[in-house]
């Protein structure tokens, strides 16, 4: 891929590919040769046209941390929002919390959603028994459209 053009999907010139560094292509632009890590998780590459396309923004890519030598990939992947760039949830182990809890809102609205939701997904919540319709056992409802 080195020597490819980098475009974006509009077919806007970015720069073009001068390595590769595990899942990043680094894109060399402009007349400074400034270099950017690309994820190729964002970018399609065309051999025939020896092009590399990507979704993302002009803009976005020039913004995202110089390459200088050595790639920071934690960097790069927390300004593209890849999960690799996050180590674990702000939130986690605040306010004399465990380690391996959530924090919650202090006026307990967000838990008592949450655990709402919780009770939705696991059927425990007190409307999750299935209704019971007169002449059934099954359950279904019978339909009393008669056409008109």
């Amino acid at each position: 891929m080195k020597g490819y053009d980098v475009r974006t999907i509009d077919d806007g010139k970015i720069g073009h590919v001068v390595d590769t560094d595990g899942d990043f292509l680094i894109v060399e632009h402009g007349l400074l040769k400034t270099k950017h890590a690309l994820p190729k998780i964002f970018a399609e590459v065309d051999d025939d046209a020896k092009v590399v396309r990507t979704t993302l923004s002009k803009d976005l890519i020039y913004d995202s941390p110089k390459v200088n030598g050595e790639l920071d990939r934690i960097a790069v992947a927390e300004h593209y929002g890849l999960a690799e760039g996050f180590t674990d949830a702000p939130t986690r182990g605040r306010d004399g919390l465990e380690a391996d809890e959530n924090a919650y809102a202090a006026d307990g609205s967000v838990r008592e959603e949450i655990e709402a939701r919780e009770e939705v997904v696991a059927n425990d919540g007190p409307y999750d028994e299935p209704p019971s319709w007169p002449g059934g056992s099954s359950g279904a409802r019978r339909s009393t459209y008669d056409g008109d």
